[in-house]
């Protein structure tokens, strides 16, 4: 016995994208984004900074995975069908995991390079390195503050708002770099603060690379405690044993859960199955936060095991 009671036509039930995907947020940000890499490429051709340059490149990746987060906004609230059963939910997931692998792979590029300048210093125009420096931290701080409303509501809004805390913390450290050069002519500098760039971005890329991956993986949601489930369905009434327990996470904040739920054979036979079912969902939804839509529960006689195979869980 399945844990929907009402059959609903595939596209036309319940909605399994994220209320409110912050769509025009995630537009403006990309707009500042991309007329901050202009301006600062163009400073970096101007003074030849090697911070400002892996800056501009990193700016460019946000540019990208701000560009890949706006799709996945669009793509999450499309209607689920019949060859789509969870709709595109599961984009901003992917998006977020794409965008986290890019930031990495520029992070550790920002080390390698910053060494060999370390080793090789060269000369840098450093007011007009300021005056780019500062130009990107206001584009960033204005990005910030129109993603900030939405950056808890999901993976993608988190790597979205993450990219460009990332981008704000590379404008001041260019901006302290070129105030260094200035007043004391130290060209090394330049390399430290471009590797200090990649080291703010390798942590939090790492974390967030980690948990969308473990989504991917179909890993039991984070903070939910298999165990403490089970142990709460067996203490509802008639009920036997459970088995096949399974609970895994298609995007942010939409946790699904089924289970073979063993009962007492009276409750077939007396018309109790139908309160069984809901009993189960309200205790999970109560108890766990998961929906009584995205709750599925199998009841079983206890005679039913003899006909399953390869039982677990």
């Amino acid at each position: 016995m399945s844990g929907h009671e009402q059959p609903q036509a595939q596209g036309q039930g319940h909605s399994h994208g994220a209320a409110g995907s912050h769509q025009g947020r995630l537009a403006v940000a990309l707009g500042i984004t991309v007329l901050v890499f202009v301006l600062q490429l163009i400073g970096a051709w101007l003074t030849g900074s090697l911070a400002l340059l892996f800056d501009s490149a990193h700016v460019l990746t946000d540019a990208a995975g701000l560009g890949m987060a706006l799709l996945a906004a669009r793509l999450a609230v499309r209607p689920a069908s019949d060859r789509r059963t969870w709709g595109f939910a599961r984009a901003e997931v992917l998006a977020a995991t794409a965008q986290a692998a890019v930031l990495l792979a520029v992070g550790l590029v920002v080390l390698v390079e910053g060494i060999g300048r370390l080793i090789n210093p060269t000369p840098i125009a450093s007011s007009e390195m300021a005056v780019f420096g500062a130009i990107g931290l206001a584009g960033n701080i204005i990005s910030l503050l129109v993603l900030a409303g939405g950056r808890d509501r999901n993976f993608n809004m988190r790597a979205a708002f993450l990219e460009v805390v990332n981008d704000a913390l590379g404008s001041v450290a260019v901006i302290v770099a070129a105030l260094v050069i200035g007043l004391t002519g130290w060209l090394q500098a330049d390399a430290v603060v471009a590797m200090l760039i990649g080291v703010l971005i390798l942590p939090r890329t790492v974390k967030l690379l980690l948990e969308t991956i473990s989504v991917l993986l179909e890993s039991t949601p984070s903070g939910l405690d298999l165990g403490s489930v089970r142990q709460h369905i067996l203490e509802v009434p008639h009920v036997i044993a459970v088995h096949d327990l399974h609970a895994t996470q298609i995007a942010s904040g939409l946790p699904v859960l089924t289970a073979h739920v063993v009962v007492d054979d009276g409750c077939f036979h007396d018309g109790h199955a139908p309160q069984m079912l809901d009993q189960l969902q309200q205790c999970v939804a109560g108890h766990f936060k998961i929906s009584v839509e995205h709750s599925t529960f199998q009841l079983e006689p206890a005679g039913h095991s003899l006909h399953e195979h390869g039982v677990h869980g």
